[in-house]
């Protein structure tokens, strides 16, 4: 299987998962590629293949190939023409008191166990019947906490010194990928997501870097809603972000 012929590219090569169960669309099954081997995406390869609509997850790079549907769609937020709606402006600013400290990739048993009750309270019906103990660590760690190219955590505590937030990321050559964000969810009254995604895109301009990618998103996927919310927003479609 062949890529578009960036030379940093040429030594990869690429096969496709067996099918697994999708988890944003129900009863069907989903497909991914896989770019390999792992030792050669570095922080520049994979500057390269994020623009053609891959992400990461650990040391993996990858980006969906399903057969039969083509729902994920890349998505990346301009910056130099970004415009925040009153509500995020609102929940920018409800945050603000939150201390952000950037962290490099490890393992911390505070962050664990807020991932752990994000996943319980937010999602629910994938995480029923996991152990979240020695197997669902293991699981944490080599999602989050690995990495072969240029990955960071961010994390926010209230005045307290409590983990609010923690969003891990990568930082590309032409902006920041949000990786994942996971945050304290018992506290419902506040709007962690938002601010996260607001704190990212001011701390990617401060970067000067003009682009906050958002990962995927699935028109008839409640879970994926929130990120149309953002605009100016590029999409990539048949190879060209527009």
């Amino acid at each position: 299987m062949t890529l578009p012929n960036e030379s940093s590219l040429q030594k990869l090569q690429f096969y496709v998962t067996t099918p697994y169960q999708c988890g944003y669309l129900p009863n069907q099954l989903a497909q991914s590629l896989i770019a390999s081997p792992q030792s050669l995406v570095n922080g520049q390869v994979y500057s390269g293949l994020i623009q053609q609509g891959f992400r990461r997850s650990g040391k993996f790079a990858y980006r969906p190939h399903c057969e039969h549907c083509h729902a994920c769609t890349p998505v990346r937020l301009e910056l130099a023409a970004f415009k925040p709606s009153r509500s995020q402006q609102r929940a920018f600013k409800q945050h603000q008191t939150l201390s952000a400290s950037i962290l490099p990739l490890s393992f911390h048993e505070t962050h664990f166990q807020l991932y752990a009750q994000y996943q319980q309270l937010r999602h629910h019906e994938e995480s029923a019947g996991i152990k979240l103990e020695n197997d669902e660590a293991e699981q944490y760690r080599q999602f989050l906490c690995m990495s072969n190219v240029d990955s960071l955590m961010i994390e926010f505590c209230d005045a307290q010194g409590n983990v609010k937030i923690v969003s891990v990321v990568d930082v590309v050559q032409d902006g920041v990928s949000a990786v994942y964000t996971f945050y304290d969810a018992t506290d419902t009254k506040n709007s962690y997501g938002t601010f996260a995604i607001m704190w990212l895109a001011e701390w990617t301009k401060t970067l000067e870097l003009p682009y906050l990618y958002l990962g995927y998103w699935i028109a008839n996927s409640p879970k994926m809603a929130y990120k149309q919310r953002f605009n100016p927003q590029q999409k990539l479609i048949d190879g060209e972000w527009v």
